[in-house]
């Protein structure tokens, strides 16, 4: 979470709560009834719960009210005294994975930088049971994580979206989109958006800024998505593959590989399979243009793609492993047979070699 933006709300927790009466409970009321029946048993959090104005008109049920900031949380008991208290980030819940019910979230993720939600928002489905609903409230806008005109509270930063960026965050987050609406204004500004998603049995992109690499599955299958790691099954040489090259240096762990090795994980699409037969061309093609708009975004230094075949249905039927001619976004694109210990194309020495020969483009100098 900025740490700016959480000191203006220590210092003046009190004189927010005076002078920002609760004037609008009704989405966190409308949220109640709609997430209601979907619930996959688990607690309802709020998150940026601040003092807990929405917390109160969650519904029934336990509901986790958690903030980056004590002294908000210290407002709670005035306004919902039945919620537990918890301080912590958005981008480190401490919760058991799947154990969330349902979640809430208004106006929280617009205090982190754009290019840190999509790695917020994969902590958010680790932490959710699969089937959860959530909804988030964020701002239109260009603004990246800065001063909003005018505000009363300075100090706070801000980051306000675009909406084709933001839903293709939300799928690539692991999230099938319920509804997404553009809200009035009440007053000054630009309204909000209003996402409406629910968390789908797939895999969240683990991506960010500066990624030296990103790797690009086909998509997940079903024992992956479960696990919540790509590659995931016994028998398939991903992992083995990207330890010997160098690209991480720990085993089954995306979180690391992104944060400590520059590695990113997505997939061209997120839905999951029992079997990569069972996707479209039109499903590949979809991903594609979801890929290229996220490396234009994020410019990593090179997209390794892992599996040919949907390489293959949606930008060249007759791509063969290695560096391809054309870029996608301006961005290396460098293929990799499939990992699956069912290929007996490309054993586990090919494999390496292959992780080693992108890692040396994306490690190459730049030219300036």
């Amino acid at each position: 979470m900025d740490r700016p933006t959480v000191d203006v709300y220590e210092r003046r927790a009190v004189e927010w709560v005076s002078r920002r009466q609760p004037v609008d409970l009704e989405p966190a009321e409308q949220f109640a009834a709609w997430a209601g029946p979907r619930r996959a048993g688990g607690a309802l959090v709020d998150l940026g719960c601040g003092p807990g104005w929405h917390s109160a008109s969650l519904g029934a049920g336990p509901v986790v009210a958690i903030d980056a900031a004590q002294a908000m949380l210290d407002e709670v008991p005035r306004f919902a005294p039945a919620a537990l208290r918890v301080r912590a980030d958005l981008a480190h819940l401490p919760v058991r994975p799947g154990s969330l019910g349902a979640a809430f979230a208004s106006k929280s993720y617009v205090h982190l930088a754009r290019a840190e939600v999509p790695l917020a928002l994969a902590e958010l489905h680790r932490s959710l049971a699969v089937g959860s609903p959530a909804e988030i409230t964020v701002f239109p806008g260009r603004l990246e994580h800065g001063a909003l005109p005018d505000d009363d509270f300075p100090g706070r930063r801000f980051s306000t979206w675009d909406e084709t960026l933001l839903r293709d965050v939300v799928e690539g987050a692991g999230f099938a989109l319920d509804d997404l609406r553009h809200e009035p204004p009440r007053g000054k500004g630009e309204g909000t958006f209003r996402v409406r998603a629910t968390r789908a049995r797939t895999l969240a992109d683990t991506v960010g800024p500066a990624m030296r690499l990103l790797v690009v599955g086909l998509n997940p299958s079903v024992y992956a998505a479960d696990a919540g790691v790509g590659f995931a099954r016994p028998g398939n040489r991903f992992w083995p593959a990207a330890l010997a090259a160098g690209l991480v240096d720990r085993d089954r762990d995306p979180w690391h590989a992104l944060r400590v090795n520059g590695v990113g994980m997505t997939d061209l699409v997120k839905r999951a399979t029992a079997r990569a037969d069972e996707l479209s061309t039109d499903e590949y093609r979809h991903g594609v243009e979801r890929l290229g708009r996220l490396i234009a975004w994020l410019r990593p230094r090179v997209l390794c793609v892992v599996g040919l075949a949907g390489w293959r249905a949606a930008v060249d039927r007759r791509a063969r492993p290695g560096r391809q001619a054309r870029t996608l976004a301006g961005v290396p694109v460098y293929l990799v047979g499939s990992t699956s210990g069912l290929n007996a194309h490309h054993d586990l020495t090919a494999i390496t070699a292959g992780f080693r020969a992108a890692l040396d483009i994306a490690d190459a100098p730049r030219e300036p």
